[in-house]
């Protein structure tokens, strides 16, 4: 007998239902925010795949100051959130504000319809991805190598 689509294989409940048929179903955490005016999304860092980073920079009093680098993987147990959800980008912003960092918010592909360790290899290759940029060459130098 075939699933149909609204029977729950299992349930967090106030978090998440997955369906029999492969369906996920987010209750919380899919809501999403814009950018904003510090932010940028980066999409296509692992070509092919939905993962990402969203970096986000101070306000800055010259061009050439030289900050920090915070690598910031959002909570959710790898099965929920995403860099968008007020929750996590407010944060953000408040925490680069305050500390005068950038920082970059890595989005992870998530269980379960990718189970671990999909999330810490896509982690691993947002990191990566940053490395490849300490020469100051790449398509996002001017944000994250000043000076």
């Amino acid at each position: 007998m075939a699933a149909t689509d609204n029977e729950i294989d299992y349930e967090f409940p106030s978090f998440m239902r997955v369906y029999k048929n492969g369906r996920v179903e987010r209750l919380m955490g899919a809501e999403s925010l814009p950018a904003g005016v510090t932010s940028k999304d980066v999409r296509d860092i692992v070509p092919g795949t939905e993962v990402y980073v969203r970096i986000c920079l101070p306000k800055l009093s010259s061009n050439t100051q030289k900050l920090p680098l915070l690598v910031y993987i959002h909570g959710g147990a790898f099965c929920l959130f995403s860099p968008s959800p007020a929750l996590f980008h407010n944060y953000l912003n408040a925490l680069v504000a305050e500390s005068q960092v950038v920082a970059v918010s890595v989005h992870y592909i998530r269980a379960p319809e990718h189970p671990l360790p999909t999330a810490y290899e896509d982690s691993w290759a947002a990191v990566q991805w940053l490395a490849s940029h300490r020469s100051g060459d790449g398509p996002e130098a001017g944000m994250l190598m000043r000076g």
